[in-house]
């Protein structure tokens, strides 16, 4: 068997098949890992037991992304003189949709596979579980059972799916999550959308600028409970100004459907009905049927992982991606999949890791500190690092510096009425950024530059160098620096 064969839909063969690296799920963070190693010389499988290129490439997000991507552009341009007029209808749904269906290749993955075969990875389609140390069994969709040992390392790369709870009825309802909502082929006349976090607002986002009665309960006080407290509270106004029903400190307690309509039952004793439900309540790892007990680890936990990504108390197996449970993000996981990558090659040709260089080529730091999340509603929010909050629970010495987007020119510009709000944490000892936030229109594309500063520990001083152009949103770097200068 050569290094770039393609095994798809080939029967089951006895004889074990040996590659330096074997890897469990081709999505994105597992095609980065077979890229990193592939590059480094080494051979590589991949197995996949459904689309290659996972979750995000079909059900998180490319089609979340595509369809919110109208309904940003149509708040934007309903804030510009000389636009709003023509913007004023309903957007298109078919459209928006059929937009959606062709970012997702229409759920093939003739492009993806295409593509590891351009690295010279070999996949092999089935269901992988482990079996000892270095050792994976494939069940081939055929029937058949293909093994494959490894060299050098065995990577989980399986990702999570949505945590469902246990709610009376829940299963008898047939509720979305959030692979539902992201490939509907209609908009529901009413949805129910139960959670406050990134899925449950990006969502609500979307399927009302398709036309949809959106109510959001939220179990506690506030939307995106892990950013800055304003930003989900400028989300909250926007997402109620545009008609969603967003209900805090609110709990569902039952659930059924009555004659195709969805009846929702609340501690606050309302009675909810709608077309549909979607519950973004959390995730949990795939990991519950992969072998994991003929390693000594608990099928369906997550996987506990060093900075290099290798399993706490393994010297071969390696989780990358959601499965660790360090920053369910798919950029964060392309990320893992990297230095990932870069450690097992040093380690398999006997490279001494820079263990000690705590932002080298083998070593995940930005797990801990600078990892980036955008949301994609209107408005935008945007975030990198430690919020104020969780600086100060780290023990650091910081000062939060806030300003409005009102006092930014191109803000102005931009859009009329543009409302947001900026925010960076200092830290006092060593004059460097902890975290920044931003909450406004298009803010997404300002947070890499706060990225930088964060990893590359910029000094406020030198940033004060930074000069930003005039007139952009970036200025609003100088407003902050300015005000924490005084």
């Amino acid at each position: 068997m050569t290094d770039t064969e393609n095994t798809e839909g080939t029967a089951g063969d006895a004889t074990p098949a040996e590659y330096d690296v074997v890897v469990l799920g081709a999505g994105p963070v597992g095609e980065n890992v077979a890229d990193r190693t592939r590059a480094a010389g080494l051979s590589t499988a991949i197995v996949e037991s459904e689309l290659v290129g996972g979750e995000c490439s079909y059900w998180a997000c490319m089609p979340s992304k595509a369809l919110l991507r109208p309904a940003i552009a149509r708040a934007d341009a309903r804030r510009v003189p000389g636009l709003r007029h023509l913007v004023e209808g309903p957007l298109d749904t078919a459209e928006v949709l059929a937009r959606r269906d062709y970012e997702t290749g229409h759920w093939k993955d003739d492009g993806q596979v295409g593509w590891l075969e351009s690295v010279g990875a070999v996949l092999y389609r089935g269901h992988a579980r482990l079996a000892g140390p270095r050792r994976v069994l494939v069940d081939v969709p055929d029937g058949g059972r293909q093994v494959l040992t490894a060299r050098h390392a065995v990577v989980v790369s399986t990702g999570s799916r949505a945590l469902l709870p246990d709610l009376p009825g829940l299963a008898q309802v047939g509720p979305w999550t959030s692979r539902e909502a992201t490939s509907a082929q209609t908009a529901p006349g009413r949805l129910i959308v139960v959670g406050g976090g990134v899925v449950a607002v990006e969502m609500a986002t979307a399927w009302r600028s398709l036309g949809s009665e959106v109510t959001v309960l939220v179990r506690g006080k506030g939307l995106l409970p892990r950013m800055e407290p304003f930003a989900g509270e400028l989300i909250a106004e926007a997402l109620a100004e545009s008609g969603v029903d967003v209900r805090t400190g609110t709990s569902v307690t039952a659930v059924s459907r009555e004659n195709g309509t969805v009846v929702a039952l609340t501690d606050t004793g309302d009675r909810l009905e709608a077309d549909e439900i979607l519950f973004a309540t959390g995730r949990a790892p795939r990991t519950d049927d992969l072998g994991l007990d003929t390693v000594g680890l608990e099928p369906g936990s997550w996987l506990p992982v060093d900075d290099s990504l290798r399993v706490t108390g393994t010297d071969w197996l390696y989780a990358v991606g959601d499965v660790n449970h360090r920053a369910l993000l798919t950029h964060q996981g392309k990320y893992q999949a990297r230095i990932a990558g870069a450690a097992i090659a040093a380690r398999a040709g006997g490279v001494p890791l820079l263990e000690s260089d705590a932002w080298g080529a083998h070593a995940a730091t930005a797990d801990h500190a600078a990892v980036p999340q955008v949301v994609f509603t209107d408005p935008e929010a945007a975030a990198v690092g430690l919020s104020l909050a969780e600086a100060e629970q780290a023990g650091h010495r910081v000062r939060a510096v806030d300003v409005e987007f009102s006092s930014v020119a191109g803000a102005g510009l931009y859009a009329d009425g543009y409302r947001g709000r900026a925010r960076m944490v200092v830290d006092l000892d060593r004059e460097i950024l902890r975290g920044v936030t931003f909450v406004g229109p298009a803010v997404g594309e300002l947070i890499h530059s706060a990225t930088v500063a964060v990893v590359g520990e910029v000094p406020v001083d030198r940033l004060w160098h930074a000069v930003p152009s005039y007139p952009t949103l970036g200025e609003v770097w100088l407003r902050l620096l300015e005000a924490y200068r005084g």
